[in-house]
């Protein structure tokens, strides 16, 4: 097992923070699960991985369950665990209950008096480009925060836990929507678009604004993903 917070994958070394072995383990497997290093439907035992990551069995199996709980992994008796496999009609789905959920959302944001919401936003995505954050992994904070912000600040709590829901199972094939620069520049620029028509309480405009945005963010999800998952194949 390794003692510092360093670990090999492949020809590189990763820096882990400080933190516990199994949160150490669960951001390595997830890493990993996240850089198609570990493929969709790949099966695995504990003994194998811990021998890969130097990482001993009670560690690693905490942060599978882990990963278990957020729909990365699946777990199978006496047979060991599985990389859950990419279903691209259940995120078809999911996403078409975002665009659902989302778009009431920004109906409702233009009925609601006070919106302080809207105005915290405007902070982060109404900004010159040079003031623009194009770190991959913060957008994607940046963009989920967005997103689930606008369902909140709608006022129905149940509505914001399922979407939340929602935006934790997609988030591994979302993600990759911002490792491309231009797709950040087009997220700013559609976020603005639609904060725009919010605060101007144009429901009609923000609804079908939020709708083409989400579906654009779909396929081009799909696209990136295949084409990553090609690429792993091939090494």
């Amino acid at each position: 097992m390794k003692t510092d917070n360093t670990v090999r994958k492949s020809d590189r070394v990763v820096a882990l923070p400080s933190a516990t072995l199994a949160e150490q383990a669960y951001a390595l497997v997830k890493q990993a699960i996240f850089d198609f290093e570990l493929m969709p439907g790949d099966r695995f035992s504990e003994a194998e991985l811990s021998q890969a990551t130097g990482v001993s069995r009670t560690p690693l199996r905490q942060a599978l369950q882990q990963l278990q709980r957020e729909g990365f992994v699946q777990v199978f008796p006496k047979s060991g665990w599985q990389v859950a496999p990419l279903d691209f009609d259940v995120f078809d789905q999911l996403y078409d209950l975002r665009v659902l959920l989302e778009c009431h959302a920004a109906q409702r944001l233009c009925q609601i008096e006070e919106r302080p919401q809207l105005r915290a936003l405007a902070d982060v995505w109404l900004v010159p480009p040079a003031e623009r954050n194009m770190d991959p992994d913060d957008v994607r904070r940046l963009d989920e925060s967005f997103h689930n912000e606008l369902v909140r600040a709608s006022g129905n709590a149940e509505m914001a836990r399922v979407h939340q829901e929602i935006t934790e199972r997609i988030r591994i094939v979302r993600r990759l929507d911002f490792t491309k620069r231009p797709r950040i520049a087009l997220t700013y620029e559609e976020h603005a678009r639609i904060l725009r028509a919010l605060t101007r309480r144009r429901a009609e405009e923000a609804t079908r604004l939020l709708a083409a945005h989400i579906e654009q963010s779909k396929l081009e999800v799909r696209h990136i993903t295949l084409d990553m998952m090609y690429r792993a194949r091939q090494r």
